[in-house]
């Protein structure tokens, strides 16, 4: 092991405060049509960035993702601050299962065989982002934020539209800039370092 492996660094701490302005700012300016709920639109492209940072930068990434939702999405978006901090963990789903699933299954994370695809598909395109869309819904309803009745019509739209920007945004991201944050010596092999 070299030096400085395996532990926290401070450019892992300046990572992570890039991160968080990363996804404040595409979870409050990166909707690409108008908001279905309060903090949530139909096309939500900060995800799709989300899910690649928490798969490049482990727990960093996971944590940039939390915050970013809080501030970007939930705090911009008008979401009440106490059922913020809960839906917000709707993100956290969406990239901690990707990460999770990568690093149990052992999945490469430049996507470079059809195993690493198909772990990608089943865990960070769709049962992440079901999940999340489940997550973020129910929790409107539980919050007052909807009547349960919306629940549904929020989950669809939430689910659809992570889908269509997941897989258009996330597999170019990991199979172009996966080899160059390698050689820079950015990924993060563990969950902190």
């Amino acid at each position: 092991m070299k030096a400085g492996e395996g532990r926290v660094r401070k450019e892992h701490i300046l990572l992570f405060i890039v991160l968080v302005a990363v996804n404040t700012l595409l979870a409050a300016f990166g909707e690409i049509s108008s908001p279905v709920a309060p903090g949530v639109s139909s096309f939500y492209i900060a995800v799709a960035f989300m899910i690649a940072f928490a798969l490049w930068f482990g727990g960093w990434g996971v944590l940039a993702a939390y915050l970013g939702c809080i501030l970007g999405a939930g705090v911009v978006g008008g979401v009440p601050p106490v059922v913020n901090l809960y839906w917000s963990l709707a993100d956290v789903w969406q990239v901690l299962i990707p990460l999770a699933a990568f690093r149990a299954l052992r999945a490469d994370v430049a996507l470079p065989t059809w195993r690493d695809f198909g772990i990608f598909l089943a865990f960070g395109w769709f049962l992440n982002n079901l999940v999340g869309a489940a997550w973020g819904a129910a929790s409107f309803a539980i919050g007052g934020v909807i009547p349960w009745s919306g629940a549904a019509g929020i989950f669809w739209s939430w689910f659809i539209g992570n889908l269509v920007v997941t897989i258009f945004i996330t597999p170019i991201l990991l199979v172009f800039l996966t080899p160059r944050l390698g050689k820079a010596g950015l990924l993060v092999k563990g969950t902190w370092a």
